[in-house]
């Protein structure tokens, strides 16, 4: 494939992440952000945010797998998982961290456990579809292509 067919293809999927609420704006200024100094910026803030996204469901789940459950720590978790997908513009995830929050603070454990499975999809949904998109940024480079901007 040519240059211009893989950066038609990129534009193509990264629209389609934004139309399907994968995204929003917060993702476009993350990528503005970007410049010849730092190229690798928003993969290297992506991973990051992959990285503490994990470790954060982890706890989670712990959290809530416990007899006595402590929504106020559960509520904390949740809470920086939705900053930290506001922060590169992972809408999907944030918005279940939303109705997540709110069941901590009723101390639903049947909806956070419900929340819990969602924002893990949410999230595995949005890693597979971010490492796709770098992906394609990487083959343009590969054939020759500038960086996308």
């Amino acid at each position: 494939m040519d240059v211009a067919q893989l950066k038609r293809q990129l534009f193509e999927y990264t629209a389609l992440l934004f139309h399907e609420g994968f995204l929003d704006e917060q993702f476009t200024q993350l990528q503005q952000l970007q410049d010849e100094n730092n190229p690798d910026f928003v993969v290297e803030v992506v991973s990051l945010f992959f990285d503490d996204s994990e470790r954060l469901l982890n706890e989670l789940a712990k959290a809530l797998d416990q007899q006595n459950i402590d929504f106020k720590k559960v509520d904390a978790h949740v809470h920086q998982l939705k900053g930290s997908s506001s922060s590169i513009g992972a809408q999907r995830v944030q918005r279940v961290c939303i109705a997540f929050r709110n069941y901590c603070q009723d101390k639903n454990v049947e909806g956070c456990l419900k929340c819990l499975q969602q924002v893990k999809h949410e999230f595995s949904l949005v890693k597979n579809k971010l490492e796709t998109l770098f992906n394609l940024e990487k083959q343009i480079l590969a054939a020759g292509g500038s960086p996308p901007t």
